[in-house]
C-alpha cells in the first residue's frame, strides 16, 4: 500500500504543480488552477495513507519518490529523456527513501 500511496501522491503533486506552471509560465487559462488545487489536495490525502509512525519520516521518504517521479514526468510529459546523471541521482534518492522508511529503529 505504501508504494501505491507514494506513487499516487507523486503523480498528484506533479500534476497539481504543473497546473500552476501552465497558468503562470505557459499562459494557460486560470481555470487550470481548479484541477491543480484538487490534485494537490489529493496529494496531501494520499500521504496520510503511508504506513509510518511519524509524518516527518513519511514526508522525508516521499522526497526520494518525488524526485524519481519528476524525472518520469520530464520524459513522458515534456519529452526530455533523463540522462545518466538524472538516473544515478534518482537511484540514490530512492535508496535513501527506502532507508528512511524501512530502516531498523530502536524502540522509543
Amino acid at each position: 500500500m505504501t508504494a501505491f500511496a507514494y506513487i499516487g501522491a507523486a503523480l498528484a503533486e506533479i500534476a497539481g504543480c504543473f497546473a500552476f506552471w501552465a497558468w503562470l509560465r505557459l499562459d494557460r487559462s486560470p481555470l487550470w488552477l481548479l484541477p491543480g488545487v484538487a490534485s494537490l489536495c489529493l496529494f496531501a490525502y494520499l500521504l496520510t495513507l503511508v504506513d509510518a509512525d511519524n509524518a516527518g519520516r513519511s514526508y522525508a521518504a516521499y522526497g526520494g519518490v518525488y524526485i524519481a517521479s519528476a524525472l518520469v514526468w520530464l520524459w513522458v510529459a515534456e519529452g526530455v529523456r533523463p540522462d545518466r546523471w538524472d538516473l544515478i541521482g534518482a537511484a540514490i534518492c530512492i535508496s535513501g527513501a527506502a532507508i528512511i522508511l524501512w530502516g531498523p529503529r530502536s524502540p522509543a
